[in-house]
């Protein structure tokens, strides 16, 4: 991602005013007119082919909505996440160009700082799947077996699937607010690895079924950038996989069906009751639970839809069972773990300022004062007995 010399050659400086505009979702013609040159000139600097004078790099980083520092620095980090997103459906979707442009500057801001301190991302990623001729949900699930047992998971609940993606596989997991119907992002590219973003906004359960559906695309179609829209059904093959990879991940199949046995042993009917406690065990949505049980023909086809049509399941209804609602299990909160500790890190080592945090990790200044007020409150409780020695 860095040379050793000291200064962009026009093929580089081409690449990156190509990445940073297209980045800003800006067209060549509204970039040539900025700049106040020929579409045909702003081709040939993007191709290395036309040194680029210091007033074109300038308007052109002022229309891009970056600083000229940032775009030239040798160290600077360069990614190209967001075309790759442009061949799906719905690609022009202001919502999804908007995470498009979010996951991209998150995972440059991640690597720059790894650069930054010397620090480098470990993968533990286990071989990529081809999805094969038949039947693409039983593939699914004999995968989301066979990762649980490469990870030594057992068939118990997963209690946190960020931290186990990110911090075990070494995958990249962001969460930020997104539009809503926007549930989540995959992309992969060699140099930077799988790289995950999951809106914050939504439900814990949700978010858990969005990263679970996100690892299936990383387990079965690596090199194929994904939209995550839960409420719009695709039905490629592809999508079939992910869903499916996601549900039995989540909700292994014998696990599933003896937690069934015993919390309805004596019983006659599958009641609200019964899907509450085996949604909250798992960690996934009522729903999600229901569909589940119906695919492993646990209760009827159609018990969802039963319960939908007769007062779902409520969330007091969840409160009365649980003590708790799913309003107050509920987060908006950014995630990204690593992410982090690597800019806390940067700004404690005057490597950053508290304003390039807040810009690096796509939050609010306050969100930042907080971060770091939090961080160092964790430090000044901290006995010497656990100081760390490098």
């Amino acid at each position: 991602m860095t040379k050793s010399t000291h200064e962009l050659s026009p093929i580089e400086l081409g690449e990156r005013l190509k990445i940073a505009r297209e980045s800003a979702n800006v067209t060549q013609d509204a970039g040539a007119k900025a700049a106040g040159v020929a579409r045909t000139t702003l081709v040939a600097i993007e191709k290395g082919q036309r040194a680029a004078r210091v007033d074109e790099i300038q308007a052109l980083c002022h229309h891009y909505g970056i600083s000229v520092n940032s775009l030239l620095r040798r160290e600077a980090v360069h990614i190209d996440l967001i075309p790759r997103f442009r061949s799906l459906p719905d690609a022009a979707s202001t919502g999804i160009q908007q995470a498009a442009r979010t996951l991209n500057d998150l995972v440059r801001s991640e690597v720059e700082l790894e650069d930054v301190l010397g620090v480098q991302r470990l993968r533990n990623y286990p071989a990529e799947k081809t999805i094969l001729p038949g039947d693409v949900r039983a593939q699914a699930e004999n995968d989301a077996q066979n990762l649980r047992n490469w990870l030594g998971l057992g068939e118990g609940p997963i209690q946190d699937l960020f931290a186990l993606m990110e911090l075990q596989l070494g995958i990249r997991v962001y969460g930020r607010k997104l539009a809503s119907a926007v549930s989540g992002l995959f992309a992969y590219d060699d140099a930077v690895g799988g790289c995950i973003l999951i809106n914050s906004s939504h439900r814990r359960d949700r978010q858990a079924q969005t990263a679970a559906h996100e690892l299936g695309h990383f387990i079965g179609t690596r090199r194929q950038p994904e939209v995550y829209q839960d409420e719009i059904h695709d039905n490629s093959r592809e999508e079939r996989y992910a869903n499916a990879f996601g549900r039995a991940f989540l909700t292994p199949a014998r696990a599933t069906m003896e937690k069934f046995k015993e919390l309805t042993t004596g019983a006659t009917h599958l009641t609200r009751r019964h899907v509450i406690l085996l949604a909250h065990f798992f960690g996934v949505s009522r729903q999600a639970m229901v569909l589940r049980l119906e695919e492993l023909e646990l209760t009827q086809k159609g018990t969802w839809d039963w319960f939908a049509d007769n007062g779902g399941i409520t969330d007091e209804q969840v409160r009365q069972v649980l003590g708790i609602s799913e309003r107050e299990s509920s987060t908006d909160d950014a995630r990204s773990s690593r992410l982090f500790l690597l800019a806390i890190d940067a700004w404690k080592k005057d490597l950053i300022s508290e304003g390039q945090m807040a810009e690096m990790l796509k939050l609010g200044r306050h969100q930042v004062r907080e971060l770091l007020d939090e961080a160092a409150a964790e430090e000044d409780e901290a006995d010497d007995f656990f100081k760390l020695h490098h």
